[in-house]
């Protein structure tokens, strides 16, 4: 597993690197004229745009000519004393590697002030701009329908035990029983006596 991250982080590191390679622009010093006394690189400097990454590639006479980089002071006073860096093999690269100028000379005597001289301005790199932050997600309003209570709570009040508490049942006594001492009726005993009396008549008349 470990492996084949680091395979992956290769194959970026590649693809980066290739793509910076793509980007980098290389230029050839005044062009068919190349690098001689003849040249003039101002003129030729004046509408191209360097970077990092970008190089120039000085062609000339092996030995005849050098290529050196020197500092603003020894550029103007075409001095190669103090020289940068020098090169004198008829094909010289310089890889353009930080922002700012560079100055180039011949240091041979007199070939700098024949007009043998160059400038380039280096742009710095831009800063990656950063991608804006999302918006925080916000909250919809709250419906105004959603204000009133989902149901009317009950108005009948709870007892300790959280149950509501029941109505009473109102036990309703027996209905009392009918006088008898009315003239409408008789009770069972005076029925039953009357009833006897009429038997024993009856019985006796028989006689």
């Amino acid at each position: 597993m470990a492996s084949g991250g680091a395979s992956l982080a290769l194959a970026a590191l590649l693809l980066v690197s290739c793509a910076s390679a793509a980007a980098a622009t290389k230029y050839t010093v005044g062009d068919t004229t190349g690098w001689t006394t003849s040249g003039d690189y101002a003129t030729w400097a004046s509408d191209k745009k360097f970077k990092i990454g970008d190089s120039l590639v000085f062609n000339y006479a092996g030995g005849a000519h050098t290529v050196d980089e020197v500092s603003a002071a020894d550029y103007a006073a075409c001095s190669s004393s103090k020289a940068l860096s020098s090169d004198s093999a008829g094909t010289t690269t310089v890889t353009l590697k930080t922002a700012g100028k560079h100055y180039f000379i011949c240091g041979v005597a007199g070939h700098c002030s024949s007009g043998m001289k160059l400038v380039v301005d280096v742009a710095a790199a831009k800063a990656a701009t950063p991608s804006p932050a999302p918006a925080p997600a916000v909250a919809p309003a709250p419906d105004a329908a959603d204000t009133t209570p989902d149901a009317t709570p009950a108005t009948t009040p709870k007892g300790s035990g959280g149950a509501t508490p029941k109505t009473p049942v109102t036990v309703l006594s027996p209905p009392g029983k009918k006088s008898t001492s009315g003239a409408t009726g008789l009770s069972a005993t005076a029925w039953a006596s009357l009833g006897l009396a009429g038997l024993v008549a009856v019985h006796l008349g028989a006689f």
